[in-house]
């Protein structure tokens, strides 16, 4: 919300809180047991996360930044769909993540990541006039990574 009323600051502090509280969970679940249900709660809320923001910065500047949000927003789909799809398939198959054996899904990796994507969102907040040249450059990005973990994940499961 705050990123929507052009509030910056304000967005840029929320969202490296929320980052925080989210690396904070998946530290606790992983100290007791995990669950099914909080590694699905997990992911799912970090995809809405990652929609909320170039939703916000469409809101705030409809005229300007609403392809650009556009663009990535498709993007995000592209790499979440690649990610969650390879994630089925490989649990089905009973493949296991030796990267990252504690997490809920087989993740399989990219140009992209999480860090990649709340540090272009913080220089979003912290220069807002540049979101659609930002927003564009991580949807090359983005595709990029579609691209590689399509390529990847065929070979994989083929």
């Amino acid at each position: 919300m705050a990123i929507a009323l052009q509030a910056w600051w304000w967005g840029l502090a929320l969202l490296l809180a929320s980052r925080l509280l989210d690396g904070l969970d998946g530290s606790v679940a992983r100290l007791t047991q995990p669950t099914d249900a909080g590694g699905f709660l997990d992911i799912a809320l970090d995809f809405v996360f990652y929609a909320a923001i170039p939703l916000a910065f469409a809101v705030a500047h409809p005229a300007t930044n609403a392809l650009p949000a556009a663009a990535l927003l498709a993007s995000f789909i592209g790499t979440g769909s690649s990610f969650l799809a390879f994630a089925a398939l490989a649990e089905k198959r009973g493949l296991t993540d030796t990267a990252l054996p504690g997490k809920s899904f087989y993740f399989l990796g990219g140009l992209t990541e999480a860090t990649e994507t709340i540090t272009v969102f913080a220089a979003m907040c912290i220069w807002p006039e540049n979101f659609a040249v930002l927003a564009y450059g991580f949807a090359a990005l983005c595709a990029i990574t579609t691209g590689m973990r399509v390529w990847w994940g065929y070979r994989r499961l083929g």
